[in-house]
C-alpha cells in the first residue's frame, strides 16, 4: 500500500478514527495496532506477515531471555542466536541469489563450468532490512543493558507499527517503546497538526512532484540507456538522481512521520538538508540519519571506531561503508558505492587530521573554502549515485566514462524545465530553517475553513502537477 494513493488515504481515515476510540484503553489499543499494521504490510503480499511474526518472535523471546539469565555466557549466546536468525532470514531472502550468481559467474571465469549453484529466484520481501536492523537493536540494547524488555504486545507493535514499516525510519526500541508503553497517555487535543500537515503534504509533494518529474525527465532516459547518451545529459541525470532520491526518500519519511505525529507518536528526524554538508562524514550525519547512526552504533563503535591506529579506523570506516552499501542490496554496484563512501571518508580523515598536525582547525572556515568543500562533497556523493542507480557495474562505468568523451553530441533532454527543478530543488536545501517554523506557525494561527481550504489548493496542485499513478518509493525495494 502506497502513501500517495486513495487506498491508503481510506486505510489512514479508519486507523485514526479507531486509533482515537481506543487510546483509553491500552490493550485494545495495541491488538488494533498490529492487526492494522499487518493489513497495511499484506497488502503488498500476504505471505511476508509470517516473517515479520517470526523476527517478532524471535526477538522477545530473545530479549526475555537474555534479560533473565545472569551467566555472561548464556546471555552472549542468545544474543548470538538472536542476531544470527534475522541475519540468516535477510540473508537468505536479500543475498542467496547474489551470492549464488557471483560464485557461478567466477568459477565461469576459472573454467570451471556446469556447476550446480544456480539462482533460486527468491522474492525479497518489502522492508525486510528495516524491520530486522530494528529487531536487531532491540536485542542488542537488551545485552548492553540499554533497555529493559518489553511485553511481547509491545514488541509486536514496535516492530510492525505501519508509519516506519516500509521504508524507516529506523525507530530504536528505546525511542518507541517507551511512548507504546504510555499510549493510554495520548491525547488527540496536543496533536502538533501544522506540523503533521507540513510533513504529510511537504512529502506528498517532494514524491509526487519533484521526484517524479525529475525521474521521467532525465534520470530514468539516461540510466536506462547510458550510452546513446551525451556528457550533459548524462551530467544532468547525475545531479537529477541525487534531487530524486532524495526528494522520493525524505519525502516518504516526511509522510511517515507526520502520520505517526497524527497517530500520537513521534518518529526521529532522517534527514537534515544533506547536500549542503561540507564532508562525506557530515553528508552521513545528514542523510539517513536512523541508518546513519545505527551502522555506528552496532557495527562501527564494536569494530573498534576510531580507537587504535589510523590504519585500524581506516578499516573500520571501510567495513562500515561496505556493509552498509551492501545493505541496500545484492549487487555490486551497491558494495561499489559503499566503498567509493568508505575511501572519500578515510581521505577526509586524513586530511584532518594532517591540518590538525600543522596546528590548523580540522576544515577551512573561509567562505571560498567552505563552498568549494559542498561542492567537492556534493560531486563525490553524485559519483556514488551514478554506482547506487545503475542496473550494472558495466553501465556506471559507461556513464562516468562519456562524461569525459562525449561532449560533442546532441543533448534533447537538457532542457529550461528540467534544469530548473534540479536547481531549485538544491537551492532549497540552503534555504534558513527559521521560514518553515514561521510558515507553520501561520498556517496554525488559520482558521479550520482557512486551513482547510490551504490543504485542499495544495492537493490541487499535487494531483494536477503530478503524473497519474504513483511510481513506489526507491527505499521499498531495501
Amino acid at each position: 500500500m502506497l502513501f500517495p494513493t486513495t487506498d491508503f488515504a481510506i486505510f489512514f481515515g479508519v486507523v485514526f478514527v479507531c486509533n482515537w476510540l481506543l487510546a483509553p484503553f491500552a490493550l485494545r489499543w495495541k491488538l488494533f495496532a498490529i492487526l492494522a499494521s499487518y493489513v497495511f504490510y499484506a497488502w503488498y503480499d500476504w505471505r511476508f506477515i509470517f516473517l515479520l511474526a517470526v523476527s517478532t518472535i524471535v526477538s522477545a523471546v530473545a530479549g526475555r531471555l537474555i534479560h533473565a539469565s545472569r551467566s555472561p555466557r548464556v546471555r552472549k549466546r542468545v544474543l548470538v542466536l538472536a542476531v544470527a536468525a534475522d541475519l540468516g532470514l535477510l540473508g537468505f531472502f536479500k543475498y542467496a541469489d547474489f551470492f549464488a550468481a557471483s560464485v557461478d559467474n567466477a568459477l565461469h571465469h576459472l573454467g570451471v563450468g556446469g556447476t550446480p549453484i544456480g539462482l533460486l529466484d527468491v522474492t525479497v520481501p518489502v522492508a525486510i532490512s528495516f524491520f530486522t536492523f530494528m529487531a536487531m537493536s532491540y536485542v542488542i540494547d537488551i545485552y548492553r543493558h540499554d533497555l529493559e524488555p518489553a511485553p511481547f504486545v509491545d514488541v509486536a507493535v514496535y516492530l510492525s507499527f505501519f508509519p516506519h514499516l516500509l521504508s524507516g525510519p529506523i525507530v530504536r526500541g528505546s525511542e518507541l517503546l517507551p511512548q507504546i508503553a504510555r499510549s493510554r497517555q495520548r491525547d488527540p487535543r496536543a496533536i502538533d497538526l501544522p506540523t503533521a500537515t507540513f510533513l504529510i503534504f511537504g512529502g506528498l509533494f517532494k514524491k509526487v512532484v519533484i521526484s517524479s518529474y525529475v525521474s521521467t525527465a532525465i534520470v530514468q532516459p539516461v540510466f536506462d540507456a547510458p550510452s546513446v547518451h551525451s556528457a550533459p545529459e548524462i551530467l544532468l541525470a547525475a545531479y537529477g538522481y541525487a534531487v530524486q532520491i532524495y526528494c522520493d526518500f525524505s519525502g516518504y519519511t516526511d509522510i511517515a512521520i507526520g502520520c505517526a505525529l497524527l497517530l500520537g507518536f513521534q518518529f526521529p528526524q532522517n534527514f537534515d538538508v544533506p547536500y549542503t554538508a561540507r564532508s562525506m562524514q557530515e553528508f552521513w550525519r545528514r542523510w539517513h540519519m536512523t541508518l546513519s547512526f545505527w551502522l555506528r552504533d552496532y557495527l562501527y563503535i564494536p569494530l573498534g571506531g576510531s580507537r587504535g591506529s589510523r590504519r585500524m579506523l581506516y578499516r573500520n570506516l571501510m567495513v562500515t561503508m561496505v556493509l552498509g552499501g551492501l545493505w541496500h542490496g545484492a549487487a555490486w554496484t551497491f558494495v561499489i558505492w559503499g566503498a567509493i563512501h568508505g575511501v572519500a571518508q578515510c581521505t577526509g580523515h586524513w586530511h584532518r587530521q594532517r591540518r590538525i598536525a600543522r596546528g590548523l582547525t580540522p576544515q577551512s572556515e573561509r567562505p571560498i573554502a567552505v563552498w568549494l568543500q559542498r561542492l567537492a562533497t556534493f560531486h563525490v556523493v553524485c559519483i556514488g549515485w551514478i554506482f547506487f542507480d545503475s542496473a550494472t557495474v558495466n553501465d556506471a562505468f559507461t556513464m562516468i566514462s562519456r562524461l569525459v568523451t562525449a561532449w560533442s553530441g546532441p543533448d534533447p533532454l537538457v532542457r529550461l524545465p528540467v534544469v530548473a527543478a534540479i536547481v531549485g530543488s538544491l537551492a532549497l536545501q540552503f534555504v534558513p530553517n527559521g521560514w518553515s517554523a514561521r510558515a507553520r506557525e501561520v498556517f496554525g494561527r488559520m482558521s479550520a475553513v482557512a486551513q482547510g481550504a490551504a490543504v485542499g489548493a495544495t492537493l490541487l496542485v499535487i494531483t494536477t502537477l503530478g503524473p497519474p499513478g504513483v511510481a513506489p518509493f526507491i527505499y521499498y525495494k531495501f
